[in-house]
């Protein structure tokens, strides 16, 4: 089946291509962020072109995409309105109690200031159900039409239905959805007990009201790259990554949005495991540097870790939804750098995106960038962007600067430009330690795989900073994300509450939660056209000690649910505990809140070919000798002669000498002074640092 990759970033939308018979293309056109869907269709067109098929061809199109992400960041979702249970009308403006600032008495809580939903179209309706799933107050049908008519009048484009235990028993939110239905036809619909079944009621209400936020627009956005694709000929149906890292129908995407949130970045995640595997380091750090924001994940043994429930955000709300661990922020090639009212050099978050871009791509930017500062430092070429099908003028990045920053902070163009690169790569290095370090894992027992387009570009100087052993620069390091499209597969997840002891658990409850979720697991793949043989199921729990505020999740035990299960449960949880808070207590009574039931539906992986051996000696793919500008710690910064060496004529075995800079169609990837590198079996770079080396540097930061 051939297969295409799509993930739509803020500044480049990155494109790969991979058939049956091993064949891999890959292509990076600009995106349109006034329609994405525009440089999708017209780079899907291109690469097909350029690999000799007709689009018609194309089995499976696979999409990463930031959509709902940016609505919420954003803050330009739909008008929702709300219907729950009478004396809970507050529940998202009340929230956790939490302050951002303790003790601060003038303060904008961001979930009060840009409301979901606005206070006038949250409705009550008179009904109750308990904890146990029980009907104390049947639920009043005449007073949910009216309502649904009141918010038919305030014009509301989706209705989010969150009733108090509706996880329990969702019946009465499933008899809401019918009135609305025959009331307000075409309108879009959330229930709290389709989109987060479980219990925690602040954060229950608050995904499913993000759900029918991003709901409307996700779903014109799905539908438009549908049906632009189809005209330009794709047959097959669009996939969509999730949060979690699996993929869905176009059709499960429409349904349930807020699965698709973080979407885009967990692609680069996937890919980056991929490729640790590839090159024989399973353990890996992502670094995937964009034109807009830089990805950071951690995946020990290639493992993608998941969120706790509490810490899924997005922005400033609580998505109660399975998410992989990665973490944003605002630092990448088109980040603005500038001097602050207080005399402060600062580089980003704020991006010249995409249009007009760095000041270098002569499209009306005039604010410089940290693309602007490789430009000056010698590391970008003029003919170097996209194999010079986007040209760079170094002038404009140089006026750029120097207007900026140079002459603000007094002084010169050059070290203006290393100040840009070493702010936003700090900023980078604090990340990687946040999500490591700070979380028992040590960087040097991991490889940091670097990507994006930028990704290259930093990760030489923060793998010295944290100790990291080697860098792996991929193939196509600027199409990572697009090859954890094709390295993924189908995921589906369902969760159930089911709150009971295991130190006396109502074995009954657990077998039947397990035995709906499976059915329900099963229905939805068959349904997206799997056969039972081409998935499977796993089960896991959600544990801890009772007392305890929060769970952790736990593998669940194979065989039978019964008294040996039980045991096997608990000592489970123990062990996680212990791996995670370094301490355990047998002694304490395990608690089982949610029980978890994930289908796999396994497709072909992209597999990685070996490239052609040359030995170590890399003069062949020489392109020539330029001055660039280096440092090491301690040193200051000074030009360099650096070796330029071009990707495609690398050999395996072939043997690079920092400094040098390899360029390539999707990306640039820089060899810092003692470093070495290496070309392995499947085409990816390996640095490592050369401590002792030839490429010694003096104090004064010139080459001896």
């Amino acid at each position: 089946m051939k297969r295409i990759g799509v993930d739509v970033g803020g500044t480049f939308t990155d494109i790969m291509y991979w058939d049956e018979d091993g064949d891999l293309a890959v292509h990076k056109v600009p995106s349109t962020p006034h329609d994405p869907s525009q440089a999708t269709v017209d780079g899907v067109r291109q690469l097909a072109e350029q690999v000799g098929i007709s689009v018609a061809d194309l089995g499976q199109f696979l999409h990463g995409t930031t959509v709902a992400t940016n609505i919420v960041l954003e803050h330009n979702g739909a008008d929702v309105g709300l219907i729950t249970t009478e004396g809970f009308r507050d529940i998202l403006h009340i929230a956790r109690k939490k302050r951002p600032y303790n003790y601060s008495s003038y303060q904008d809580l961001p979930w009060q200031k840009w409301q979901l939903v606005r206070r006038r179209n949250r409705r009550v309706v008179p009904e109750r159900i308990n904890a146990a799933g029980e009907v104390l107050v049947p639920l009043d049908e005449e007073a949910v039409r009216e309502q649904v008519r009141v918010l038919k009048d305030n014009g509301v484009a989706a209705i989010a239905v969150c009733f108090l235990h509706a996880y329990r028993n969702p019946a009465h939110e499933q008899a809401v959805k019918r009135i609305i239905e025959q009331e307000y036809p075409g309108v879009f619909i959330s229930l709290s007990s389709e989109v987060a079944p479980q219990y925690r009621e602040y954060e229950r209400f608050s995904t499913t009201a993000l759900n029918a936020f991003v709901g409307p627009k996700v779903a014109r956005y799905i539908d438009n790259l549908a049906n632009t694709t189809r005209e330009a000929g794709v047959r097959g149906d669009i996939r969509l990554m999730t949060s979690a890292g699996g993929l869905i129908t176009s059709q499960h995407a429409v349904d349930n949005p807020v699965l698709l949130l973080t979407s885009g970045v967990v692609a680069g995640l996937l890919g980056g495991c991929a490729i640790g595997r590839a090159s024989g380091y399973p353990s890996v750090i992502t670094l995937d540097v964009g034109g807009t924001s830089a990805d950071i994940g951690v995946a020990p043994d290639g493992k993608l870790r998941m969120k706790h429930l509490l810490d899924t955000r997005i922005g400033d709300y609580h998505a109660m939804v399975p998410m992989a661990e990665v973490d944003t922020i605002g630092a990448g090639g088109g980040s603005v750098a500038f001097v602050d009212e207080g005399g402060m050099f600062r580089v980003g978050p704020r991006s010249a995106g995409a249009t007009p871009g760095p000041a270098c791509y002569n499209r009306g930017g005039t604010e410089p960038t940290s693309t602007d500062a490789m430009v000056v430092l010698g590391w970008l070429q003029a003919d170097s962007f996209l194999s010079g099908s986007m040209r760079v003028e170094p002038q404009l990045a140089e006026k750029a600067i120097e207007e900026h920053i140079a002459n603000k902070l007094a002084t010169s163009v050059e070290h203006a430009a290393v100040g840009i690169f070493q702010i936003l790569a700090h900023a980078m290095t604090e990340a990687i330690s946040l999500h490591s370090v700070r979380k028992g894992y040590d960087p040097r027992d991991f490889s940091l795989v670097a990507e994006g387009g930028a990704g290259p570009l930093y990760a030489w100087h923060i793998a010295q900073q944290l100790d990291i052993p080697r860098v792996i620069v991929p193939h196509h390091p600027g199409i990572a994300s697009a090859m954890g499209l094709l390295a993924t597969d189908i995921r589906v997840e369902q969760p159930a509450t089911v709150w009971t002891s295991l130190a006396a658990p109502d074995l009954d409850s657990v077998r039947d939660a397990f035995a709906r979720l499976e059915a329900q697991v099963t229905e939805q793949l068959t349904g997206d056209g799997l056969a039972p043989e081409d998935f499977v199921i796993e089960r896991s729990l959600d544990c801890r000690y009772i007392g305890q505020g929060y769970e952790l999740r736990v593998p669940a035990p194979a065989g039978d649910i019964d008294n040996t299960w039980v045991a096997s449960a608990s000592e489970a949880f123990h062990q996680v505990h212990e791996r995670t808070y370094l301490q355990r207590f047998d002694d304490k009574p395990v608690h089982l809140v949610n029980v978890r039931v994930t289908g796999i539906g396994k497709v072909g992986h992209v597999p990685l070919a070996e490239i052609e051996s040359g030995g170590e000696d890399a003069s062949a793919a020489v392109k020539g000798t330029r001055e660039a500008v280096f440092w090491t710690d301690g040193s200051k910064p000074a030009t360099f002669p650096t070796t330029v060496y071009d990707r495609a004529l690398l050999k395996a075995g072939n043997v690079l000498t920092g400094p040098a800079i390899v360029e390539q169609f999707d990306s640039t990837t820089v060899i810092g002074p003692r470093q070495r590198a290496t070309i392995d079996r499947v085409g990816h770079i390996i640095i490592e640092t050369a401590a002792g080396e030839s490429a010694a540097v003096d104090a004064e930061g010139g080459q001896r």
